[in-house]
């Protein structure tokens, strides 16, 4: 979550009253494992909320789908005294959130509080989720309304369980309950060769679905540390027996691999969504730090320019560029009024992002440029009758190289190049991670760029060559090439997305290979346990 909350797990809250205001407390229903799935309401309700009241697990999977709370907004996790929070903060004028997995009054078990907010006086919203079990057989590919189906939910440590002898049956329950739940289907008088799926981890990029006969599932092996993880069990010969195609969420591209991307989140968003969207769980790595100028000077003369009407253009080629850029303005005690009656050019989405930020839209952005060479190629060509100046002013890396100034220098621009900030190695990530990348842990690495490439081996290890390794351009796949790593796939062209896109038609085909070989479709990571396993 992008807004920092106050954590508060006793509850104590040292505000003032807020006299006059109506609180309220809306009770709303999001999903564990697939928090990016939240509904409308339920997210404008969490953006809105004065107090947010939710579980350890739930708070996580908001901050890794980046959802924005409002400035102030108090965190409240794990209380074992929610009613008398919530009625509390709403006394006091407040929007309580109380967040709960599921649907709330489904499975989410909110009803006795409801009733006694809405009795001491207080309006309450109940805002319906997915439940996770109807969400589960959605990500399994069960059609629940195939046939009518039955809902059950097993009460965790319930070893008594009570089922129908006919009908089709959808079961939540812990895995260790699972052989409990299949005799008592046999005990009531079910076929023991009934058709039944189990769904694992059902909606994470860790789901596994089984299928087999029902009295196969009197057996289950249960590791102890797996013991109280919810699964999904569908019973019925019209629940179990999909329909072609219907496995969509287990047989995307990238499903269940582990990808290192060797930048920040906030540099590569495109690429992780996009690997998400294949099902795939990408893991950053900074390799690379932001630091000022070694000697501003040059900056400083640069912006006083700006300032003063010297420029006709201002080209940002990245959001580092525009943040120090705006952070040296504000030093000045200026915001971005400092850049009227400049024209503004920029390379790349992330950077367009960044200066709409600062409530600035530039005047050229080629949605189908992202190199600083492909700008220069989209650039007007000065003209002494248009143009009252001819200098542009270019912050930029220490480490760019100069294709934009030489192509605007032959456009008849004079170009003040100016570094504006320095990159450096970040620090080496932790041991964990380090030994993760060097033993084929992470099924594919992600190279964005040479510098990438050249950080990320010298703050951790080159990766190990099972690990699928995916290069965002030919440069990236040469630096590869001069540190011995192997390049399995490029993208078609330079673009986080392209370069996600790349990992999945090589994944495609891989599977495809495997399969035509006779073999197991494995991730790479799953090839050394095997190796170990021999």
């Amino acid at each position: 979550m992008s807004q920092p909350m106050n954590q508060d797990s006793r509850g104590t809250d040292d505000e003032p009253e807020r006299a006059g205001i109506a609180g309220r407390v809306i009770f709303a229903g999001a999903l564990p494992n697939a928090v990016h799935q939240l509904t409308l309401s339920c997210l404008r309700a969490v953006e809105r909320a004065d107090v947010l009241i939710t579980s350890t697990i739930l708070h996580e999977a908001l901050q890794d789908a980046d959802v924005v709370t409002k400035p102030g907004c108090r965190l409240v996790l794990d209380t074992n005294r929610p009613v008398e929070l919530e009625q509390r903060h709403a006394a006091e004028g407040r929007t309580v959130v109380r967040l709960v997995e599921g649907d709330p009054l489904f499975e989410g078990g909110i009803a006795d509080e409801a009733s006694a907010c809405s009795l001491a006086g207080h309006a309450i919203e109940i805002l319906p989720g997915v439940p996770t079990l109807t969400a589960a057989a959605g990500f399994a590919g069960v059609q629940l309304g195939n046939c009518p189906a039955r809902l059950v939910l097993v009460s965790p440590g319930d070893e008594q369980v009570q089922l129908p002898a006919l009908g089709e049956l959808a079961v939540r329950c812990e895995l260790r309950q699972v052989p409990a739940v299949a005799r008592a289907a046999l005990d009531a008088g079910r076929n023991d060769r009934e058709r039944t799926l189990l769904t694992l981890a059902g909606g994470t990029f860790r789901q596994e679905t089984r299928s087999g006969a029902l009295n196969d599932f009197t057996k289950v092996a249960v590791p102890d540390e797996d013991g109280e993880q919810p699964v999904y069990l569908f019973i019925g010969d019209g629940l179990a027996e999909r329909k072609p195609g219907l496995d969509w969420f287990e047989t995307q591209p990238l499903f269940g691999w582990r990808v290192l991307v060797p930048r920040t989140r906030q540099d590569c968003s495109e690429l992780i969504e996009r690997l998400a969207s294949y099902g795939a769980t990408a893991e950053e790595v900074a390799t690379i730090a932001v630091e000022p100028p070694r000697n501003p000077a040059q900056l400083d003369k640069a912006l006083r320019g700006l300032v003063d009407g010297r420029y006709e253009w201002i080209i940002f080629t990245s959001r580092h560029a525009v943040n120090a850029v705006f952070e040296k303005i504000s030093q000045y005690g200026l915001d971005s009024r400092a850049l009227s009656g400049l024209r503004i050019a920029a390379v790349g989405q992330d950077t367009t992002e960044a200066l709409t930020s600062h409530g600035v839209v530039p005047d050229l952005h080629p949605t189908d440029v992202r190199t600083v060479a492909g700008l220069a190629a989209a650039f007007p060509a000065f003209d002494d009758v248009l143009d009252p100046i001819n200098k542009v002013f270019i912050p930029r890396a220490d480490i760019a190289t100069e294709p934009l100034s030489a192509g605007l220098t032959e456009l008849g621009w004079d170009v003040d190049d100016v570094i504006a900030y320095r990159t450096v190695r970040a620090a080496p990530p932790p041991a964990p991670v380090r030994e993760a990348i060097k033993t084929g842990h992470f099924d594919a690495v992600a190279f964005t760029s040479s510098t990438t490439v050249r950080n990320m081996v010298g703050i951790a290890g080159k990766p190990h060559n099972l690990s699928v390794i995916g290069a965002i351009g030919p440069a990236t796949a040469d630096t590869c090439g001069e540190h011995g790593i192997r390049v399995d796939t490029v993208a078609a062209y330079p673009g986080q997305v392209q370069l996600a896109d790349a990992l999945a038609a090589f994944a495609t085909r891989r599977a495809e290979e495997l399969r035509a070989a006779g073999k197991p479709v494995v991730r790479p990571s799953q090839r050394r346990r095997r190796r170990s396993a021999r």
